[in-house]
């Protein structure tokens, strides 16, 4: 019987200083000290059900949310595919989400917004550089998990009444 190679998923594992860098500013993002476009993603291990945190950038684009995974298929990637729930926090603003896993075909958009907003920050995952026709973006797409959010509304009293009526 023939064995296939799987080629493992594309990850950019953290250094030392970056998971240092991470810890530090996920803890001014908990407190509200942060960017307006950054929260802290919290969402359940997919084994353990343990909650893990991470902060992140939240992109806006045509009137939607996306999260990208820049560093590739990331532990919260894999929990927040397993889950597809999450929570971002910053400072008191709390939100939860559902999550729709975004297909290969539509990423390319995605990932060109994405790296034209962070570019400060995003350069160095990507082996394009920003300004990149979106068709360069098409062969490279299946390395970054993207997300498309969707707002979970808080029940109120009022409408919970109104749905046992």
């Amino acid at each position: 019987m023939a064995q296939t190679r799987v080629t493992p998923p594309h990850f950019i594992r953290p250094g030392s200083i970056a998971r240092v860098m991470n810890r530090f500013y996920g803890s001014l993002t908990k407190r509200g000290l942060s960017m307006p476009y950054s929260f802290l993603l919290s969402v359940p291990g997919r084994r353990t059900g343990e909650t893990r945190s991470v902060p992140v950038n939240l992109l806006q684009s045509n009137g939607k949310l996306f999260l990208v995974a820049t560093r590739g298929h990331t532990q919260w990637a894999r929990n927040a595919r397993a889950s597809r729930k999450i929570l971002l926090t910053r400072g008191r603003l709390r939100m939860e989400f559902s999550l729709r896993v975004v297909p290969d075909n539509e990423k390319p958009a995605v990932l060109q917004s994405y790296l034209s907003r962070y570019k400060w920050m995003a350069w160095r995952f990507f082996p394009l550089p920003s300004g990149s026709p979106l068709a360069t973006f098409e062969p490279i797409a299946a390395r970054y998990p993207v997300f498309e959010l969707s707002r979970i509304r808080p029940e109120s009293p009022a409408e919970s009444s109104d749905s046992k009526e």
